[in-house]
């Protein structure tokens, strides 16, 4: 009789996990439409809090690891997703790929938190937090590089927030959304 890990992966997981993570990259192509015009006026208001717009880009590992709750979730969710929005074309080239490993990695360290044992809003809150912060110093070493101190404070900070809230919370519904169709059911949802 074989043993099969509960952290194991199966089959179904394999394949829910790429149907999100391309799902997941066709919004962040677009997002990336939309920035542009969203981020001027956010960013009129004070230097540096366009970064509320950066939750949207964390959907991918955020919602992969909310419905299949397994080691490597959430990195192999956001790095497809940023592979699909490199492959579509962005403003920002490959380099989302870079982003995109560091922010799964990110994610995946705060559902680690909970031995992937539960999600809800608040474990997803806390991962979007942590992949928040690591897109938030990434952007700012990347393409904002020598600003002042305020600017990158605020940054980072918009950041953080738009993680906890606008991913964490847009995926938290989205996954709620799909549960109530009945296609999580496998996952015991």
């Amino acid at each position: 009789m074989t043993v099969v890990s509960p952290r194991a992966w199966r089959t179904v997981d394999f394949v829910v996990a790429a149907v999100l993570g391309v799902a997941a990259g066709v919004i962040f192509s677009a997002w990336n439409a939309l920035y542009a015009p969203l981020s001027v006026p956010i960013g009129s208001v004070t230097p540096g809090l366009v970064a509320l717009l950066n939750g949207t880009w964390l959907l991918g590992g955020l919602i992969v690891a909310l419905v299949i709750r397994k080691p490597g979730a959430a990195v192999f969710g956001e790095v497809l997703a940023a592979l699909v929005s490199a492959a579509v074309g962005n403003q920002w080239g490959w380099l989302v790929l870079v982003l995109g490993l560091a922010q799964g990695l990110a994610i995946e360290a705060g559902f680690a938190l909970w031995w992937y044992r539960r999600s809800g809003f608040a474990i997803a809150a806390v991962a979007g937090t942590l992949g928040g912060a690591v897109q938030g110093v990434l952007e700012v070493i990347y393409w904002y590089p020598g600003t002042d101190v305020l600017f990158s404070t605020v940054y980072v900070s918009s950041s953080i927030v738009s993680g906890a809230l606008l991913g964490a919370g847009s995926a938290f519904l989205l996954v709620r959304a799909l549960s109530k169709t009945g296609v999580l059911t496998a996952f015991g949802r």
